[in-house]
């Protein structure tokens, strides 16, 4: 669904469902089932971010183009929300071994360069190629 937004900032429910096309009771439906969670303002009224239209044109897009009903949506909204946590911690974990791998490569050097007796690497020897028969 291509976006419909002309700026950055905050809309109203009224603006929202024009743009949609869709009854503002819509919204406040995908509100209660806890789909969408608009801000407010001191007076209550729905505020809609740039978020908000973005997840929006998601649930749009699954219950129009896909056919999913309410409860699929919230279903496919919280795995995808679950996935995006777990890519963080996963990005998080792959850049904390990164850079305690880097730690350890860079004090082995240094410990390396700095022994009495310089440290050799390991040297591998492959077998004579008639060791492993019998006769």
């Amino acid at each position: 669904m291509a976006a419909k937004r002309k700026s950055k900032g905050a809309y109203m429910i009224s603006a929202v469902a024009e743009m949609y096309d869709i009854h503002p009771q819509t919204l406040r439906l995908y509100e209660r089932e806890g789909l969408l969670t608009p801000s407010r303002t001191e007076g209550n009224t729905r505020l809609y971010t740039d978020e908000d239209i973005e997840r929006l044109e998601f649930i749009l897009n699954l219950a129009r183009d896909l056919g999913v009903n309410i409860a699929g949506i919230g279903i496919i909204l919280q795995m995808r929300e679950r996935m995006e946590e777990m890519n963080r911690q996963m990005h998080s974990f792959v850049e904390y071994v990164r850079t305690e791998m880097f730690t350890h490569i860079s004090q082995a050097g240094q410990e390396s360069r700095s022994a009495m007796v310089p440290l050799r690497r390991p040297v591998i020897v492959p077998k004579p190629p008639h060791a492993g028969r019998k006769s």
